[in-house]
């Protein structure tokens, strides 16, 4: 999306600040300045030299203690090569945070565009809005590098799987579909580095890795937690967005986690980091602590006897670099007791000096390199600040619709009585891992650009611990030509290092919900902002409350998206990305129990919607719209056949219990295509999220889940109009399932795909090719 610069919405002395600073470029180089003429020469600064032999340059001319005092975020300076200091540490979760040492705002950057959370952005099932998010903060990102407020490494995002409805961090996840959330990671990563080959924009970092999903939960915390993972879940639910991630994405980095998985700490596991993340999945980039994780796992978890021996084991395993000061502290103790040796830790710098050479911060001026001219300009532009309001508009979830009742009239509804905690919060909107937005427009404030309004907050804030303040709220409807409650949580309740207590609205708020529908003269709507799902099973069955509208934490424009969608001006396509359970989901389990599948015999009931099979409030990929859409496959393949090798002296071991093992399969190429019409039956235009699912061929026991999402698309359908959508589905990929082992197999017979009402079934047959030889 192009910049757009507008100098009548900039006051003078902003623009004065521009010509002073030529546009942002205040940064002097970060190394090999063509200034100085005892570096500028060296090999390690010649660009037209392979990276490779840049960075074996470099660390050749580092001493030992020049080395270990960068394997830290504040990695020191070398003043005698004519390198700065750098801090690794920054974060863009869902825009340019200030979270982390590396980020600063003040000055000519202010503040930078502040999008939906990342629960509210993946509602909107949109790869291409994701991927331009990323871009769209990258430049962001950029442009404060480029003024000397900002760093070019990102440790987002956060694709860990939300497992569990109460954890805090839930609302920084794309939700609990792995390849939903493969998904994201990949579009976003891909936005966020850019796609020109070895060259880097920003690096990004998927985190964290891996089984991560529990911060603080009835006196448990993750920097105690050993997650007991089978490898099946492992295989086919934590490690799936992970993958993407590297594979699909190529991220630069990947982040261990605080807690163990099966007794050994992440980041001191070789078969995670080395084995998996480098090795199988071949990352091209540096692999990152969590936040004092190496300090962790020696000082909490008690992993090793001695600092020594932890800071050995971080390096051993493949950690390339600490967050905190661990490393930088014990390294050289390490290295002088023989516990790792020098060449583990060249093997560490050249991960990461390589990435900030891809970054080109060894190329000298910034202002010669891409990317080079951003600066205050391109941050906060009018088309970034449209793209927040578009993302939130595509994010928000329509839930219930009585009538309908939904949209509202600006005619018919003159006076709106606006309601809740939440009625006029600005803050909140942006969540966590959150910097300064642009500007900020409260629900009030967007529903007032549509109507007159009478508010009155109802509750002091989301404890809401009494109702001193209902009489007021109760008054204020029975005026009104209609009524929004804007209610949910905020950051005192669902965050890092709070995980939830319960599925409920907090404290009064169900009491003044349904008191305020009971007392409206008009139309009631329950909107509601939260990261986790809530149990609104009352608002749901409530005939006095018209709608209800889910808008998660939806960035720095959320209440004017929020007031788009009540009034009409946009049509709501937004889809859950997780399942709404009710509160009775949580008796007896336990937030530690990290098994998706369910143990019926035991009462466990399972997982996610792959797995669970009981009551919910809503369901995963639940959302309505103004329109209504009709499905048609217009055409699809009946059978595919899986091409496999035979196995030695013509015997079909590796056709085992009806499923065949994907390495034996040739999976290259092996792809099924629907196409699917797409009618759009109501008279008002809009976008529809089309979900895919697939219900593997019965009999594969603890095998399968109960379906998969294995594609979705969004299309934007004109009323009275009709889209065709070709879908892809890796048979390889998307159609097999984990066994008990952790092995990944395609199962034979009967698959059935269901997209929307429609059903299909396609036959998944074995084609052998013939025998291996000795």
């Amino acid at each position: 999306m192009a910049s757009i610069f507008s100098p009548s919405t900039v006051p003078v002395f902003f623009l004065l600040v521009l010509v002073l600073l030529g546009l942002g470029e205040t940064r002097d180089p970060f190394a090999c300045d063509p200034k100085d003429r005892a570096t500028k020469n060296l090999p390690f600064c010649k660009v037209s030299l392979p990276i490779r032999l840049r960075v074996k340059d470099l660390i050749g001319r580092l001493t030992l203690q020049e080395k270990v005092t960068l394997l830290v975020n504040n990695a020191a300076a070398v003043p005698r090569l004519g390198i700065k200091g750098y801090e690794w540490w920054s974060e863009a979760l869902h825009g340019v945070s200030n979270v982390g040492p590396g980020t600063k705002f003040g000055g000519p950057f202010p503040a930078a565009t502040s999008f939906p959370q990342v629960i509210t952005t993946a509602a909107s099932f949109n790869a291409s809005l994701w991927e331009e998010i990323g871009r769209v903060v990258s430049d962001e990102a950029r442009a404060m590098y480029n003024g000397g407020m900002a760093g070019l490494t990102y440790w987002s995002p956060n694709v860990n799987i939300f497992r569990d409805p109460r954890w805090g961090r839930g609302q920084e996840t794309p939700g609990e579909d792995p390849i939903l959330a493969g998904t994201y990671a990949a579009s976003y990563v891909r936005g966020i580095q850019g796609t020109n080959g070895n060259r880097l924009k920003v690096a990004a970092s998927c985190k964290h890795f891996t089984a991560y999903d529990l911060d603080n939960w009835n006196g448990i915390d993750r920097f105690h937690f050993n997650a007991q993972v089978s490898k099946q879940d492992i295989e086919d639910t934590f490690d799936v967005p992970f993958r993407m991630c590297v594979k699909e994405g190529k991220v630069a980095s990947v982040m261990c986690s605080y807690n163990q998985v099966n007794g050994v700490p992440t980041c001191a596991d070789p078969n995670l980091l080395k084995g998996r993340v480098r090795g199988q999945w071949r990352l091209n980039g540096y692999i990152v602590s969590d936040c004092d994780s190496v300090g962790v796992f020696y000082t909490n978890q008690h992993y090793t006897s001695t600092p020594e021996e932890a800071a050995a084991d971080a390096i051993k395993a493949g950690l390339d670099l600490d967050c905190g000061p661990f490393l930088a502290v014990h390294t050289k103790n390490a290295l002088e007791k023989g516990l790792v040796t020098e060449g583990d830790v060249n093997g560490a710098l050249a991960n990461t000096i390589t990435v900030q050479m891809r970054l080109g911060m060894f190329d000298g001026e910034a202002s010669a390199q891409p990317y080079g001219k951003l600066g205050p300009r391109d941050v906060c532009t009018a088309a970034h600040k449209e793209l927040a309001v578009e993302a939130a508009r595509q994010g928000i979830v329509l839930l219930k619709n009585r009538g309908p009742s939904l949209p509202l009239s600006p005619r018919r509804h003159q006076t709106v009585a606006v309601i809740g905690p939440n009625s006029n919060v600005t803050v909140t909107m942006i969540g966590n891992y959150a910097g300064i937005g642009c500007e900020y427009t409260s629900p009030l404030q967007g529903i007032g650009r549509y109507a007159k309004t009478i508010h009155e907050p109802g509750c002091t804030n989301v404890a809401c611990s009494n109702d001193k303040q209902f009489g007021s709220a109760l008054n204020a409807a029975r005026q009104a030509d209609a009524t929004v409650l804007v209610m949910g949580l905020d950051q005192s309740i669902e965050a890092e290092t709070v995980d939830r207590a319960d599925l409920l609205l907090p404290g009064h708020q169900q009491e003044l919900v349904s008191k305020v529908a009971a007392a409206s003269r008009g139309p009631t709507i329950l909107v509601l902002m939260s990261g986790g799902p809530v149990d609104v099973t009352f608002a749901k069955n409530d005939p006095k409350i018209a709608g209800i509208l889910w808008a998660g934490y939806p960035g720095q424009a959320g209440g004017a998206a929020i007031a788009d969608i009540l009034f009409g001006a946009a049509n709501p396509g937004g889809k859950l990305p997780m399942t709404w359970y009710p509160e009775e989901y949580l008796k007896s389990l336990a937030m530690t129990d990290m098994a998706m599948r369910p143990r019926r015999s035991k009462g466990y009931p399972g997982r996610t919607y792959r797995f669970y099979n009981g009551p919910v409030v809503y369901p995963f990929g639940y959302g309505l719209s103004y329109s209504h859409f009709l499905h048609t496959l217009a055409s699809a393949p009946k059978t595919v056949s899986v091409p496999v090798h035979g196995h030695r002296h013509g015997n079909t071991t590796n056709i085992s219990n009806k499923a065949i093992r994907v390495t034996h399969a040739r999976c290259a190429k092996l792809s099924v295509s629907l196409h699917i019409d797409v009618k759009n039956v109501g008279s008002k235009d809009g976008s529809h999220t089309l979900l895919v699912f697939s219900a593997p061929p019965a009999g594969n026991g603890h095998w399968a889940p109960h379906k998969q999402l294995v594609a979705f698309e969004k299309v934007r359908v004109p009323a009275k109009s009709q889209q065709r959508v070709k879908i892809n589905i890796h048979v390889c990929k998307l159609l097999s399932v984990v066994d008990r082992s952790g092995t990944r197999r395609i199962p034979m017979g009967v698959h059935n795909l269901h997209i929307g009402d429609v059903k299909h079934s396609l036959s998944v047959q074995a084609e052998t090719l013939g025998i291996i030889k000795s």
